[in-house]
């Protein structure tokens, strides 16, 4: 039986359809047999996979132990929760991520801050609706911006944020790493040791954290000023949904935009008109989508042929008997 390689859903999607895609299909195509998967991976889907080009749904421990043939799990995108690290470690699969969307979120980060400043969705609603009202809107300028988050993404929307700021603006941020403060001063901002201070603080917080935890509660939400707004562009369950959707009922914030689909814990927000969500598409532009194409693509095929991939999570795997058997030396 020949070799397969499982593509997601991604790869089913004509609007990112290229040139670039489909030259590094077909060339894909000619190490291993090339098959679509919808949702989650588990045993009885691992015959003959020796690679995996993922989406965020999840992959079960069975799958990792039926895979005899996979060598690598290539993550299209950055978030990893739903990989199962430890157990892809533990059966010799190597595990990458392509970090290749951080301009575009960065710039999504941006374009939000912008919008709501000034209003836009409510304005537009309203003009749809007959209502051609005058209303107050903000200036960037002079104002405070709060990052919830200083890792790479959260200093691009930084560098952005500071020239819209100019002189008398704010940028707040806060980090638990451990160089946060030499990072703020480096951009300009202002490192704050605890998050409240975000809240309290700033007229827009823009959230850059991985991970599952919820990390904005009621109380974080009731502490921000009434014309500020929450900007998600990273996980959903990072907010309460509840308590966002309380706080925008109760005018304690004026927008909660969230990188995430109206479904599931977001279901509460259909129809809200404060309540802005995305479908999880901050990441994806024509360009965002090429490198990310060209990243995976490279990374199935360094590990197909016998190379160290790129961007790999999981380094403790080069020891794995498995890995060394078929690993010849590091990609160039």
């Amino acid at each position: 039986m020949r070799n397969r390689i499982l593509l997601s859903r991604t790869f089913q999607n004509p609007q990112l359809n290229s040139d670039l895609r489909r030259e590094g299909l077909a060339a894909l195509g000619k190490l291993a047999a090339l098959e679509g998967y919808e949702d989650e991976l588990t045993g009885e889907d691992a015959e003959g996979v020796i690679a995996v080009i993922a989406s965020a749904s999840l992959i079960h421990p069975g799958f990792y132990e039926a895979g005899k043939d996979l060598r690598i799990i290539s993550r299209w995108g950055v978030g990893y929760e739903k990989v199962n690290l430890d157990v892809a470690t533990q059966h010799g699969v190597m595990v990458t991520v392509a970090p290749e969307h951080l301009e575009t979120v960065a710039e999504y980060a941006i374009a939000q801050w912008m919008a709501t400043l000034k209003r836009v969705y409510t304005l537009n609603r309203a003009s749809h609706s007959g209502d051609f009202s005058i209303i107050q809107t903000y200036e960037a300028k002079g104002s405070t911006l709060g990052l919830y988050g200083f890792g790479r993404i959260g200093q691009a929307v930084g560098a952005r944020a500071k020239p819209l700021l100019g002189d008398e603006g704010r940028l707040l941020v806060y980090d638990i790493r451990p160089d946060i403060q030499a990072l703020a001063e480096r951009f300009g901002a202002e490192a704050v040791d605890d998050p409240m201070v975000l809240f309290e603080e700033s007229d827009a917080v823009s959230l850059h954290v991985a991970g599952d935890d919820t990390i904005v509660t009621y109380d974080c939400l009731c502490a921000m000023k009434p014309h500020a707004s929450l900007i998600n562009p990273s996980r959903g369950n990072l907010v309460d949904d509840q308590a966002a959707n309380r706080a925008i009922r109760e005018d304690r914030i004026c927008y909660y935009v969230v990188d995430d689909p109206v479904n599931g814990p977001r279901a509460i927000h259909r129809g809200h008109p404060r309540i802005i969500c995305t479908n999880h598409n901050a990441g994806i532009t024509n360009a965002s989508t090429s490198r990310l194409d060209r990243r995976t693509f490279g990374q199935v095929t360094d590990a197909i042929q016998g190379r160290e991939p790129a961007h790999m999570l999981n380094r403790e795997v080069l020891e794995h008997p498995r890995v060394k058997g078929f690993l010849k030396g590091r990609s160039l």
